[in-house]
């Protein structure tokens, strides 16, 4: 049986202690990448990290992810730890929610300084986060290649109010002290677009040789993690790797959305109706705030596109909702070609 101490190195925390596994006789280890129907798995003695293939028990309830903690048993997952949390988002095919990875601490919205982040992808990022269960924590990278970086900080500011952020510099070695600081301990992961530096950050906190593509003409980084795979970091911890992803699709609950729009939230409660859309509505004190400046249109905008495709998530998950909502957009479409 391992030693709990020894799990540390592996991102073990005390939290893990309440849900663990009834195979006492098994070895515990955690998921570092799955391949189909089996998984590299780590496991630690001391120092040292042991990495095996084992396969997966017919029996299992849940399909191991990167980041689960598992008990393995002469080469074979039999058990999966009940996950502290997880990211998830809509699987391709819409019908079902597909898990990214599990049991993560704090998660590292990395956004390239130059040029001027997005607000929208900032937000969009932190709803998934905060809705994982984790920590969020904003990483503003490539700080060297900013010209005004007080003007950057000033732009990102009505979407990171409440959120710790770290500025970083891969080739002036800027904040990488204290993001090492920051992820010692626990189990991490990066969102963000490609070519926002994560693969940098990993080579920098790590010290690993996952490659870097060259940038293109349009300033874009191309894809360079195909595969979610565990890191461990040199302090203790681990650092989960995600494929980026270019146009993140959202699978969140509204605590996600509530802890990313907090202001929105307060103003609501001032709103006349308790199910208000803040869409044009009578006694909308959303709408109040917008129309005196206190709220910006962009962020109310920005609310309700996230409201919109958490929507219509919803709807592709269930075909009687799909089918009447294209319903309603025919007879709207014959309506607005008969008023032409």
């Amino acid at each position: 049986m391992t030693e709990r101490t020894d799990l540390v190195m592996l991102g073990w925390t005390p939290d893990d202690e309440e849900s663990f596994l009834e195979q006492t006789e098994a070895q515990i280890a955690r998921v570092a990448i799955v391949h189909g129907g089996h998984a590299e798995v780590m496991s630690a003695s001391g120092t040292e990290n042991v990495t095996e293939t084992v396969l997966f028990s017919s029996t299992l309830d849940t399909t191991p992810v990167a980041g689960d903690w598992v008990a393995v048993l002469q080469g074979t997952i039999v058990e999966v730890a009940p996950r502290r949390t997880s990211m998830a988002r809509p699987d391709p095919g819409g019908n079902r929610t597909q898990v990214l990875a599990a049991n993560i601490d704090l998660i590292l919205v990395v956004v390239a300084a130059d040029p001027i982040p997005s607000l929208n992808a900032i937000e969009r990022m932190q709803v998934m986060a905060w809705d994982s269960g984790a920590t969020p924590v904003l990483v503003l990278t490539k700080a060297d290649q900013c010209s005004d970086l007080d003007e950057v900080l000033e732009h990102v500011a009505p979407v990171s109010s409440g959120l710790e952020t770290i500025v970083t510099s891969i080739t002036d070695g800027r904040g990488l002290s204290l993001l090492h600081d920051r992820v010692e301990n626990l189990t991490t992961t990066m969102l963000g677009a490609s070519g926002a530096g994560k693969t940098s950050l990993l080579n920098a906190l790590h010290g690993t040789d996952a490659a870097t593509a060259p940038v293109r003409r349009d300033g874009q980084g191309r894809h360079t993690t195909t595969t979610r795979r565990l890191f461990p970091m040199p302090r203790g911890g681990v650092m989960l790797d995600i494929p980026g992803i270019r146009s993140l699709a959202l699978q969140a609950g509204q605590e996600g959305i509530s802890d990313t729009f907090a202001d929105i939230s307060e103003l609501s409660y001032h709103c006349r109706f308790s199910d208000c859309l803040h869409e044009r509505t009578a006694g909308c004190a959303v709408a109040a705030a917008v129309a005196d400046g206190r709220l910006s249109a962009r962020r109310l905008d920005s609310w309700l596109a996230v409201q919109r495709e958490l929507s219509f998530q919803e709807r592709r998950r269930d075909p009687a909702a799909m089918a009447e909502q294209r319903k309603r957009w025919k007879q709207a479409t014959k309506m607005s070609r008969k008023s032409r």
